[in-house]
Protein backbone atom coordinates (compact mmCIF):
# COMPACT_ATOMS: atom_id res chain seq x y z
CA UNK A 1 0.00 0.00 0.00
CA UNK A 2 1.21 3.46 -0.53
CA UNK A 3 -0.30 6.71 1.39
CA UNK A 4 -0.33 10.04 -0.66
CA UNK A 5 -1.01 12.71 2.57
CA UNK A 6 -1.62 16.19 1.68
CA UNK A 7 0.72 16.77 -0.94
CA UNK A 8 2.18 19.51 -3.14
CA UNK A 9 4.85 20.12 -5.44
CA UNK A 10 5.73 23.24 -7.13
CA UNK A 11 8.93 24.36 -9.25
CA UNK A 12 10.20 27.54 -9.09
CA UNK A 13 11.34 28.99 -12.38
CA UNK A 14 11.07 31.79 -15.23
CA UNK A 15 7.97 29.63 -16.75
CA UNK A 16 5.69 30.14 -13.19
CA UNK A 17 5.95 29.20 -9.54
CA UNK A 18 2.80 27.70 -9.17
CA UNK A 19 1.69 24.59 -7.65
CA UNK A 20 1.75 21.47 -9.99
CA UNK A 21 -0.05 19.24 -7.25
CA UNK A 22 -2.38 20.62 -4.64
CA UNK A 23 -3.22 18.85 -1.51
CA UNK A 24 -3.32 15.45 -3.28
CA UNK A 25 -4.98 12.24 -0.68
CA UNK A 26 -5.30 9.02 -2.44
CA UNK A 27 -4.57 5.70 -0.76
CA UNK A 28 -2.95 3.06 -3.50
CA UNK A 29 -4.15 -0.32 -2.64
CA UNK A 30 -1.28 -3.56 -2.46
CA UNK A 31 -1.92 -5.43 -5.51
CA UNK A 32 -4.11 -2.83 -7.46
CA UNK A 33 -1.92 -1.52 -10.85
CA UNK A 34 -2.81 1.96 -11.43
CA UNK A 35 -2.38 4.38 -14.50
CA UNK A 36 -1.75 7.76 -14.18
CA UNK A 37 -3.93 9.68 -16.90
CA UNK A 38 -3.68 13.69 -17.63
CA UNK A 39 -2.82 16.30 -20.20
CA UNK A 40 0.46 17.54 -21.14
CA UNK A 41 2.33 19.42 -17.82
CA UNK A 42 -0.74 17.77 -15.50
CA UNK A 43 1.92 16.08 -13.32
CA UNK A 44 2.04 12.85 -14.37
CA UNK A 45 5.67 12.61 -14.00
CA UNK A 46 5.99 14.31 -11.49
CA UNK A 47 3.82 12.19 -9.07
CA UNK A 48 5.45 9.24 -9.97
CA UNK A 49 8.73 10.90 -9.40
CA UNK A 50 7.58 11.67 -5.51
CA UNK A 51 5.86 8.08 -5.46
CA UNK A 52 9.31 6.73 -6.30
CA UNK A 53 11.25 8.66 -3.77
CA UNK A 54 13.26 10.32 -6.44
CA UNK A 55 11.96 13.78 -5.55
CA UNK A 56 10.55 15.13 -2.52
CA UNK A 57 7.14 17.22 -1.95
CA UNK A 58 7.34 21.09 -0.20
CA UNK A 59 4.36 19.78 1.62
CA UNK A 60 3.03 16.29 2.98
CA UNK A 61 4.12 13.12 2.29
CA UNK A 62 4.56 9.58 0.52
CA UNK A 63 4.32 6.36 3.01
CA UNK A 64 5.37 3.71 1.10
CA UNK A 65 4.49 -0.01 2.92
CA UNK A 66 5.75 -1.84 0.36
CA UNK A 67 9.23 -2.14 -1.86
CA UNK A 68 8.68 0.52 -4.80
CA UNK A 69 10.83 0.70 -7.80
CA UNK A 70 12.92 3.17 -8.92
CA UNK A 71 12.05 4.05 -12.72
CA UNK A 72 11.63 1.20 -14.75
CA UNK A 73 14.44 1.80 -17.77
CA UNK A 74 15.93 4.89 -15.65
CA UNK A 75 19.98 4.96 -16.59
CA UNK A 76 21.32 8.23 -15.04
CA UNK A 77 22.68 6.40 -12.10
CA UNK A 78 25.26 4.55 -13.90
CA UNK A 79 29.15 5.42 -13.33
CA UNK A 80 30.14 5.67 -17.22
CA UNK A 81 33.81 4.71 -16.36
CA UNK A 82 32.71 1.19 -14.88
CA UNK A 83 30.95 -1.13 -17.20
CA UNK A 84 28.10 -2.62 -17.69
CA UNK A 85 28.58 -5.78 -15.82
CA UNK A 86 30.28 -3.93 -13.34
CA UNK A 87 27.09 -1.44 -12.60
CA UNK A 88 24.79 -4.57 -12.50
CA UNK A 89 27.08 -5.90 -9.49
CA UNK A 90 27.15 -2.31 -7.68
CA UNK A 91 22.83 -2.16 -8.43
CA UNK A 92 22.44 -5.68 -7.16
CA UNK A 93 24.67 -5.15 -3.76
CA UNK A 94 23.18 -2.04 -2.91
CA UNK A 95 19.49 -3.54 -2.94
CA UNK A 96 20.94 -6.16 -0.79
CA UNK A 97 21.01 -9.37 -2.92
CA UNK A 98 24.54 -10.14 -2.77
CA UNK A 99 23.49 -13.75 -3.24
CA UNK A 100 21.99 -13.17 -6.33
CA UNK A 101 24.32 -11.16 -7.61
CA UNK A 102 25.39 -13.72 -10.80
CA UNK A 103 22.06 -14.72 -11.31
CA UNK A 104 20.92 -11.24 -12.06
CA UNK A 105 24.61 -10.32 -13.71
CA UNK A 106 23.40 -13.19 -16.28
CA UNK A 107 19.60 -11.78 -16.42
CA UNK A 108 20.68 -8.39 -17.60
CA UNK A 109 23.43 -9.63 -19.89
CA UNK A 110 20.89 -11.88 -22.01
CA UNK A 111 18.24 -9.31 -22.28
CA UNK A 112 20.15 -6.52 -23.02
CA UNK A 113 22.06 -8.37 -26.17
CA UNK A 114 24.62 -5.73 -26.23
CA UNK A 115 27.67 -8.69 -26.58
CA UNK A 116 30.71 -7.55 -25.68
CA UNK A 117 29.70 -4.18 -24.59
CA UNK A 118 28.65 -5.57 -21.45
CA UNK A 119 32.40 -5.24 -20.30
CA UNK A 120 32.85 -1.92 -21.97
CA UNK A 121 32.58 1.27 -19.69
CA UNK A 122 29.33 2.29 -19.54
CA UNK A 123 30.02 6.43 -20.73
CA UNK A 124 31.31 4.19 -24.54
CA UNK A 125 27.59 3.12 -25.28
CA UNK A 126 25.20 4.16 -27.09
CA UNK A 127 21.64 5.15 -25.85
CA UNK A 128 19.82 2.73 -27.21
CA UNK A 129 22.51 -0.03 -25.53
CA UNK A 130 21.77 2.04 -22.13
CA UNK A 131 18.35 1.76 -22.53
CA UNK A 132 18.54 -2.13 -22.78
CA UNK A 133 21.02 -2.46 -20.19
CA UNK A 134 18.47 0.20 -17.79
CA UNK A 135 15.52 -2.13 -18.57
CA UNK A 136 17.00 -5.04 -17.86
CA UNK A 137 18.54 -3.76 -14.89
CA UNK A 138 15.22 -2.61 -13.31
CA UNK A 139 12.79 -5.62 -13.87
CA UNK A 140 15.71 -8.15 -12.73
CA UNK A 141 14.37 -7.49 -8.81
CA UNK A 142 11.45 -8.61 -7.59
CA UNK A 143 9.57 -5.25 -6.12
CA UNK A 144 6.31 -5.25 -4.77
CA UNK A 145 5.81 -2.12 -7.02
CA UNK A 146 7.02 -1.16 -9.98
CA UNK A 147 7.31 2.06 -11.58
CA UNK A 148 6.94 3.33 -15.25
CA UNK A 149 7.03 6.14 -17.14
CA UNK A 150 6.75 5.30 -20.69
CA UNK A 151 9.44 2.92 -20.51
CA UNK A 152 8.49 0.63 -22.92
CA UNK A 153 8.17 2.98 -25.56
CA UNK A 154 12.23 3.41 -25.91
CA UNK A 155 13.88 1.16 -28.43
CA UNK A 156 13.36 -0.18 -32.03
CA UNK A 157 9.91 -2.16 -32.24
CA UNK A 158 12.29 -5.38 -31.93
CA UNK A 159 13.14 -4.00 -28.33
CA UNK A 160 9.79 -2.79 -27.73
CA UNK A 161 8.20 -5.98 -28.25
CA UNK A 162 10.32 -7.65 -25.78
CA UNK A 163 10.41 -5.30 -23.30
CA UNK A 164 6.39 -4.83 -23.24
CA UNK A 165 6.55 -8.82 -22.74
CA UNK A 166 8.98 -8.96 -19.98
CA UNK A 167 7.18 -5.62 -18.15
CA UNK A 168 3.33 -7.73 -18.39
CA UNK A 169 5.35 -10.59 -16.80
CA UNK A 170 5.08 -9.12 -13.68
CA UNK A 171 1.65 -8.34 -13.82
CA UNK A 172 0.28 -10.79 -11.20
CA UNK A 173 3.12 -10.72 -8.98
CA UNK A 174 3.59 -7.03 -8.73
CA UNK A 175 1.64 -4.29 -9.41
CA UNK A 176 2.30 -1.30 -11.18
CA UNK A 177 2.02 2.63 -11.74
CA UNK A 178 2.92 3.58 -15.45
CA UNK A 179 2.37 6.58 -17.70
CA UNK A 180 1.85 5.95 -21.08
CA UNK A 181 -0.12 7.63 -23.95
CA UNK A 182 -1.00 4.12 -24.92
CA UNK A 183 -4.47 3.65 -23.91
CA UNK A 184 -4.52 0.33 -25.03
CA UNK A 185 -1.66 -0.54 -22.50
CA UNK A 186 -3.03 1.29 -19.80
CA UNK A 187 -6.32 -0.80 -20.61
CA UNK A 188 -4.32 -4.02 -20.70
CA UNK A 189 -2.05 -3.88 -17.50
CA UNK A 190 -4.00 -1.52 -14.90
CA UNK A 191 -7.02 -2.06 -13.05
CA UNK A 192 -7.39 1.49 -11.27
CA UNK A 193 -6.80 5.01 -12.53
CA UNK A 194 -5.58 8.25 -11.24
CA UNK A 195 -6.71 11.24 -13.27
CA UNK A 196 -4.60 14.52 -12.78
CA UNK A 197 -6.25 17.88 -14.03
CA UNK A 198 -5.68 21.67 -12.81
CA UNK A 199 -3.05 19.94 -9.64
CA UNK A 200 -6.02 17.83 -8.19
CA UNK A 201 -5.94 14.15 -8.70
CA UNK A 202 -9.28 11.73 -9.20
CA UNK A 203 -9.04 8.32 -8.22
CA UNK A 204 -11.17 5.67 -10.36
CA UNK A 205 -11.41 2.02 -9.11
CA UNK A 206 -11.87 1.36 -12.95
CA UNK A 207 -9.23 2.56 -15.21
CA UNK A 208 -11.69 3.02 -18.18
CA UNK A 209 -13.71 5.18 -15.81
CA UNK A 210 -10.60 7.61 -15.74
CA UNK A 211 -9.87 7.51 -19.51
CA UNK A 212 -13.94 8.17 -19.88
CA UNK A 213 -13.56 11.16 -17.97
CA UNK A 214 -10.15 12.57 -19.73
CA UNK A 215 -11.59 11.97 -22.94
CA UNK A 216 -14.75 13.99 -21.15
CA UNK A 217 -13.03 16.80 -20.10
CA UNK A 218 -11.11 17.03 -23.25
CA UNK A 219 -14.44 17.55 -25.39
CA UNK A 220 -15.17 20.45 -22.41
CA UNK A 221 -12.10 21.98 -23.55
CA UNK A 222 -12.53 21.56 -27.43
CA UNK A 223 -15.80 23.43 -26.93
CA UNK A 224 -14.35 26.07 -24.66
CA UNK A 225 -11.70 26.85 -27.33
CA UNK A 226 -14.00 27.15 -29.66
CA UNK A 227 -15.98 29.28 -28.35
CA UNK A 228 -13.65 32.06 -26.58
CA UNK A 229 -11.32 32.41 -29.84
CA UNK A 230 -12.30 34.77 -31.85
CA UNK A 231 -11.77 36.28 -35.28
CA UNK A 232 -10.89 40.03 -36.15
CA UNK A 233 -9.51 40.85 -39.53
CA UNK A 234 -7.57 43.73 -38.24
CA UNK A 235 -5.88 42.10 -35.68
CA UNK A 236 -5.25 38.76 -37.09
CA UNK A 237 -7.33 36.61 -34.64
CA UNK A 238 -9.27 33.76 -35.99
CA UNK A 239 -12.89 32.45 -35.14
CA UNK A 240 -12.70 28.43 -34.88
CA UNK A 241 -16.54 26.75 -34.89
CA UNK A 242 -17.42 23.97 -32.19
CA UNK A 243 -16.68 20.68 -33.05
CA UNK A 244 -16.59 17.37 -31.14
CA UNK A 245 -14.53 15.36 -33.61
CA UNK A 246 -11.32 15.59 -34.71
CA UNK A 247 -9.58 18.45 -35.65
CA UNK A 248 -9.35 18.93 -39.49
CA UNK A 249 -6.13 20.70 -41.48
CA UNK A 250 -8.01 23.82 -41.71
CA UNK A 251 -9.44 23.90 -38.02
CA UNK A 252 -5.84 22.93 -36.40
CA UNK A 253 -4.39 25.76 -38.71
CA UNK A 254 -6.69 28.28 -36.98
CA UNK A 255 -5.91 27.18 -33.93
CA UNK A 256 -2.12 27.28 -33.94
CA UNK A 257 -2.86 30.94 -35.28
CA UNK A 258 -4.87 31.90 -32.56
CA UNK A 259 -1.76 30.59 -29.67
CA UNK A 260 0.60 32.77 -31.89
CA UNK A 261 -1.40 35.96 -31.22
CA UNK A 262 -1.95 35.32 -27.57
CA UNK A 263 1.30 33.94 -26.55
CA UNK A 264 3.01 37.76 -26.76
CA UNK A 265 0.22 38.95 -24.87
CA UNK A 266 0.51 36.77 -22.26
CA UNK A 267 4.24 37.94 -22.02
CA UNK A 268 2.74 41.41 -22.04
CA UNK A 269 0.98 40.90 -19.01
CA UNK A 270 3.10 39.09 -17.18
CA UNK A 271 5.81 41.69 -17.07
CA UNK A 272 3.31 44.01 -16.55
CA UNK A 273 2.07 42.58 -13.49
CA UNK A 274 5.57 42.40 -12.17
CA UNK A 275 6.08 46.04 -12.92
CA UNK A 276 3.14 46.85 -11.42
CA UNK A 277 4.75 44.89 -8.16
CA UNK A 278 7.75 47.03 -8.27
CA UNK A 279 6.51 49.92 -8.82
CA UNK A 280 3.89 49.49 -5.81
CA UNK A 281 0.94 49.83 -7.69
CA UNK A 282 -2.31 49.60 -5.27
CA UNK A 283 -3.49 46.35 -4.38
CA UNK A 284 -7.05 46.41 -6.81
CA UNK A 285 -4.79 47.38 -9.67
CA UNK A 286 -2.32 44.81 -9.20
CA UNK A 287 -5.21 42.23 -8.82
CA UNK A 288 -7.11 42.85 -11.89
CA UNK A 289 -4.37 42.68 -14.00
CA UNK A 290 -3.50 39.69 -12.49
CA UNK A 291 -7.01 38.52 -12.91
CA UNK A 292 -6.62 39.25 -16.73
CA UNK A 293 -3.36 37.60 -17.11
CA UNK A 294 -4.35 34.50 -15.62
CA UNK A 295 -7.60 34.73 -17.85
CA UNK A 296 -5.72 35.27 -20.71
CA UNK A 297 -2.85 32.12 -19.67
CA UNK A 298 -5.86 29.80 -19.52
CA UNK A 299 -7.65 30.78 -22.79
CA UNK A 300 -3.86 29.71 -24.46
CA UNK A 301 -3.52 26.56 -22.04
CA UNK A 302 -6.96 25.38 -23.54
CA UNK A 303 -6.24 26.19 -27.21
CA UNK A 304 -2.36 24.23 -26.16
CA UNK A 305 -4.38 21.28 -24.90
CA UNK A 306 -6.57 21.10 -27.83
CA UNK A 307 -3.62 20.50 -30.18
CA UNK A 308 -1.31 18.93 -28.45
CA UNK A 309 -2.36 15.41 -28.48
CA UNK A 310 -3.27 15.70 -31.80
CA UNK A 311 -0.96 13.39 -33.97
CA UNK A 312 0.04 15.43 -36.82
CA UNK A 313 1.48 18.04 -34.09
CA UNK A 314 3.20 15.69 -32.23
CA UNK A 315 4.67 14.03 -35.82
CA UNK A 316 5.49 17.41 -37.09
CA UNK A 317 7.63 18.25 -33.78
CA UNK A 318 9.12 15.24 -33.37
CA UNK A 319 10.63 15.41 -36.95
CA UNK A 320 11.80 18.70 -36.12
CA UNK A 321 13.43 17.14 -33.37
CA UNK A 322 15.17 14.35 -35.31
CA UNK A 323 16.29 16.86 -38.24
CA UNK A 324 18.15 19.09 -35.61
CA UNK A 325 19.70 16.52 -34.20
CA UNK A 326 20.86 15.05 -37.02
CA UNK A 327 22.22 18.63 -37.64
CA UNK A 328 23.86 19.01 -34.40
CA UNK A 329 25.52 15.39 -34.73
CA UNK A 330 27.19 15.97 -37.86
CA UNK A 331 28.46 19.80 -37.02
CA UNK A 332 30.26 17.94 -33.37
CA UNK A 333 30.80 14.95 -35.93
CA UNK A 334 33.25 17.43 -37.75
CA UNK A 335 34.17 18.84 -34.78
CA UNK A 336 36.02 16.23 -33.63
CA UNK A 337 36.98 14.92 -36.58
CA UNK A 338 39.15 18.48 -37.37
CA UNK A 339 40.62 18.94 -33.62
CA UNK A 340 43.48 19.48 -34.50
CA UNK A 341 42.59 22.63 -37.28
CA UNK A 342 40.59 24.29 -34.19
CA UNK A 343 43.54 23.34 -31.32
CA UNK A 344 40.74 21.50 -29.49
CA UNK A 345 41.96 20.63 -25.56
CA UNK A 346 41.02 16.88 -24.14
CA UNK A 347 38.61 18.99 -21.69
CA UNK A 348 36.52 20.55 -25.13
CA UNK A 349 36.77 17.35 -26.50
CA UNK A 350 34.89 15.40 -23.34
CA UNK A 351 32.09 18.43 -23.66
CA UNK A 352 32.29 17.68 -27.13
CA UNK A 353 31.74 13.78 -26.91
CA UNK A 354 28.91 14.10 -23.81
CA UNK A 355 27.24 16.20 -26.68
CA UNK A 356 27.14 13.62 -28.72
CA UNK A 357 25.58 11.26 -26.98
CA UNK A 358 23.34 13.65 -25.31
CA UNK A 359 21.88 14.27 -29.69
CA UNK A 360 22.31 10.49 -30.14
CA UNK A 361 19.85 9.66 -27.72
CA UNK A 362 17.69 12.56 -28.60
CA UNK A 363 17.72 11.12 -32.31
CA UNK A 364 17.01 7.81 -31.43
CA UNK A 365 14.01 9.02 -29.21
CA UNK A 366 12.65 10.85 -32.12
CA UNK A 367 12.75 8.11 -34.42
CA UNK A 368 11.01 5.59 -31.94
CA UNK A 369 8.12 8.18 -31.57
CA UNK A 370 7.73 9.28 -35.18
CA UNK A 371 7.39 5.19 -35.82
CA UNK A 372 4.75 4.88 -33.14
CA UNK A 373 2.80 7.94 -34.81
CA UNK A 374 3.15 6.53 -38.12
CA UNK A 375 1.82 3.07 -37.35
Amino acid sequence: MIEIKSLYKRYHNHHSNEWVLRDINITIPTGVSVGLIGGNGAGKSTLLRLIAGMDTPDRGEVVRHSRVSWPVGLSGGMQGSLTGRQNVKFVARAQGRRKDVERIVSFVEDFAEIGRAFDDPVKTYSSGMKSRLSFGLSLAFDFDVFISDEATAVGDRAFKAKAQALFKSKVGKSSLIIVSHGEGILRELCQAGIYLKNGSAYWFDDINDAIIAYHEDGDKAKKVAASTASKDSDDGEVELEPSDGELTTERLEEVRKAIKNLQPIVAGLGITVNKAKQNNWAAEKIKKLNGLHNKTKKEMRVLQELISEDDRIRLEEEKKNLNQSNKSIKSLQYLKGHSQKYELESEQLDVIESALELMQKNKLKAKANIESLED
